[in-house]
């Protein structure tokens, strides 16, 4: 299991350098200039306002320079992976005041936004995943998993019965719902449009600061409660179909038939026997149910508006922010990995048979 988990980790490095290279590839490929954004002229942007007369080409042309926007391809790969800002030859790849505009991906500093240079954008990233992104991505994992292998069970165990094709419907249609559509209706439905039960926007109140700890806690919670929502319904309606499926073909297997002839209850048959082996697929989605909270949380915190690492994405896409997007983009690259190799490793907890040779 070590040399398994140490010759994962080994491939990971190159894996990564792979991913770099293919996010900054299609950041070339796609429109938009970031220099034009910053200094007025993107139609729209958020950046300095250009006088009438002034050097447009010379002000984009230093602005290129300045954020290392004019090197060729490799360089800016170079740069991007870690602190590698001197030549060989001794000279500097990108100049300045010795620190290179993206920080570096091996340093985890990912340097500095282009539109905010005073805004550390590791930093940003750390307080927006520990505040915002991460806990409601482990609630909604948590609630997925929670919901989803109970369901699943249930259904397995009725097949063709009235409830289970109730269930297989509903969880089809949940699956179904566009995840923007579903935030915007329950925005409508529970907010002060019609039933006014629950805050839309946000993480907190304006006046969350002046209340007490209990009552800002609650706050929080009823902040959350349609985010949460929605980051937890498709997931749990693909889970509960695959847990189905899984314990479906489990319970038809010749050692369960034997331990019913042995006169085990239903219960102890389900739960001690098929579902050790029936859940080993529902172990593979882990991979990708957490990464996809994190990165995918895009919709969801523009939707509701809450300042998670999603809409610092987003933010950095609108804004052409080379620096936020290839940061956001690239954990959310190494997040998955991370879940590949976690699920790998809840295999061989699971099922001891798995081999790692």
């Amino acid at each position: 299991m070590l040399q398994y988990i140490v010759r994962r980790l080994l491939w990971t490095v190159p894996t990564m350098f792979g991913i770099i290279l293919i996010i900054l590839g299609l950041l070339h490929a796609a429109p938009g200039d970031p220099a034009t954004q910053i200094l007025g002229l993107g139609g729209g942007g958020k950046g300095e306002v250009t006088q009438e007369g002034a050097d447009i080409e010379a002000r984009i042309a230093k602005f290129k320079h300045e954020n290392a926007l004019d090197r060729n391809f490799l360089v800016q790969y170079i740069g991007f992976i870690g602190p590698f800002n001197v030549r060989p030859d001794g000279h500097e790849w990108f100049g300045g005041d010795g620190r290179h505009p993206w920080g570096g991906f091996v340093t985890l500093d990912f340097g500095v936004e282009l539109f905010n240079r005073n805004q550390a954008i590791g930093e940003e990233i750390r307080r927006r995943l520990r505040d915002v992104t991460l806990p409601l991505a482990l609630i909604s994992s948590f609630l997925i998993y929670a919901l989803a292998l109970p369901i699943g069970i249930y259904s397995a165990n009725r097949v063709g019965t009235r409830i289970d094709k109730v269930t297989t419907l509903t969880l089809f249609l949940l699956y179904a719902i566009p995840v923007f559509w579903a935030g915007l209706m329950l925005q409508l439905g529970f907010g002060k449009t019609l039933l006014d039960w629950l805050p839309v926007i946000g993480m907190h109140s304006r006046d969350a600061d002046q209340l007490s700890r209990s009552a800002r806690l609650w706050d929080t919670v009823k902040h959350v409660i349609l985010p949460v929502a929605v980051l937890t319904y498709g997931g749990l309606a693909y889970l509960s179909r695959q847990m189905r499926s899984g314990m479906i073909e489990v319970i038809h297997q010749d050692y369960i038939r034997t331990a019913r002839a042995k006169g085990l209850s239903e219960k102890a048959v389900v739960l001690k026997h098929a579902l050790r082996n029936s859940v080993i697929p529902v172990i593979t989605i882990f991979a990708a149910i957490l990464p996809i909270m994190i990165g995918g949380a895009l919709i969801v915190e523009t939707v509701f508006d809450l300042p998670g690492m999603g809409e610092y994405m987003y933010k950095g896409l609108l804004e052409r922010d080379y620096n936020v997007i290839m940061a956001t983009m690239t954990l959310s690259g190494a997040m998955t990995l991370v879940g590949i190799l976690l699920s790998d490793i809840a295999y061989a907890l699971v099922d001891p048979r798995i081999s790692y040779s």
